[in-house]
This record gives C-alpha cells, sequence and structure tokens, in this order.
C-alpha cells in the first residue's frame, strides 16, 4: 500500500468514528471497485432507488450498474415535462434509496453541499429512507468554511461547464459570486448530524473522485 493511500486510510478511519458520533455510519474502500460492490450490498431486491445529479457516481459506473439490475429506478431524466417531473419527484421522495456524493466533507464529520435546483440536498435532508453517499478522499477539508471556498472555487466551476451553464464561473474557472438565472449555487446546506441514526450512509473512496 502506498503511504498516501496509508494515509487516505488513517484519515477514514478518524472521519468515521466522527460520522458515528453525529448518528451517521461511515465506511471506507480503497477503490471505486470496492465501493462500488459494498454500494450494492445495502440495496435489498426490488427496492425502489433514485440518486442526485453526480460525477463520482457516473466515474465509478454505479449507474450503469443499477440499470442492468432488478430494481425499481426513478430516474428524473427520463422527465420530458413539468408534470412528468413533479410526478417523478414525488416518487424520488418516497425512494428506500437515494445515492448521491458531497461537494465537501470536514475533518469533524459534517457534510457540505451547494445545489442549484435543491432537490439533491432536499432528499438529504428528508424523504428517501435511506440515503447512500459516496466520496473520493478529494472532498475532504479542513473546516465548514473551507468546504464552501472548495466547493464554490473548485467543484461549481467545472460541474457549470459540464452542465453548459451560463456562469462567470464556468468563463473565469473561479467563483464570481453570482446571481445569474444559470447560477448552480443556490442552496448551501450543512449537515451536521443525521436525526434518523444510520439513515446517512457515507461510503469514504480512497481515490480522487468527481470534482
Amino acid at each position: 500500500m502506498s503511504a498516501k493511500k496509508m494515509n487516505y486510510e488513517n484519515l477514514a478511519n478518524g472521519l468515521i468514528e466522527r460520522f458515528n458520533k453525529r448518528g451517521i455510519e461511515g465506511y471506507y474502500c480503497e477503490n471505486a471497485e470496492d465501493a462500488l460492490i459494498m454500494a450494492k450490498r445495502f440495496l435489498t431486491p426490488g427496492c425502489s432507488i433514485a440518486w442526485g445529479g453526480s460525477q463520482t457516481l457516473d466515474e465509478i459506473g454505479l449507474l450503469d450498474e443499477l440499470q442492468s439490475s432488478d430494481y425499481i429506478l426513478y430516474d428524473r431524466s427520463s422527465a420530458k415535462t413539468p408534470e412528468e417531473s413533479s410526478l417523478m419527484y414525488s416518487k424520488i421522495v418516497t425512494a428506500d434509496y437515494y445515492f448521491m456524493s458531497s461537494n465537501a466533507i470536514s475533518l469533524d464529520g459534517q457534510l457540505i453541499n451547494i445545489d442549484g435546483h435543491g432537490n439533491r440536498v432536499a432528499c438529504l435532508i428528508a424523504g428517501p429512507k435511506n440515503v447512500i453517499l459516496i466520496a473520493g478522499m478529494n472532498k475532504i477539508v479542513t473546516d465548514v468554511n473551507t468546504g464552501v471556498e472548495r466547493i464554490r472555487n473548485i467543484a461549481a466551476p467545472p460541474n457549470a461547464v459540464r452542465l453548459g451553464k451560463k456562469t462567470p464561473c464556468s468563463e473565469l474557472g473561479r467563483c464570481g459570486n453570482c446571481l445569474v438565472e444559470d447560477c448552480i449555487c443556490c442552496e448551501i446546506v450543512i449537515t451536521r448530524k443525521s436525526r434518523i441514526p444510520g439513515r446517512i450512509k457515507v461510503i469514504l473512496v480512497g481515490e480522487e473522485l468527481g470534482y
């Protein structure tokens, strides 16, 4: 095991202890392949599953894996009209499992997320019975303020480019503190504790994943 991998594991072990104090279950996997296997272990046959937009989930192949399995999938991208979107969201918030990543995670175990529409963070807060969050160790930051800065200046600009948004950050490569129509930083949510113990499960991965 490389020194970097050993450091990731040591860091994750401390985080898992701090997650536990916050009612959050924490796990560590050395690589994306193991994380995918672990994520599937939580699922039950025929369960309903939804997910939030995530580069990390795409990179580990989770969505492709779910499509090829026997689950009930609530895919928000399949909705083509406002009425269909509303109906789909009503299903998503009742899903058995909701997958997402976290934009940042503080060393004391708080989850830091910034959203455009807010549907992803809404499901993190309440609705789906279980939230399974998968994050690379590159998402770990010293504290909440550092996490917000990381998201706005490191994660949001490439995300805006990926989503085709017309924002200052998509052109400048850094936060412009914008309030434009395409802004993807409308909601800032800090999860400091899970009201329902074990509802939120965090799988930390010893790789750099997502933005």
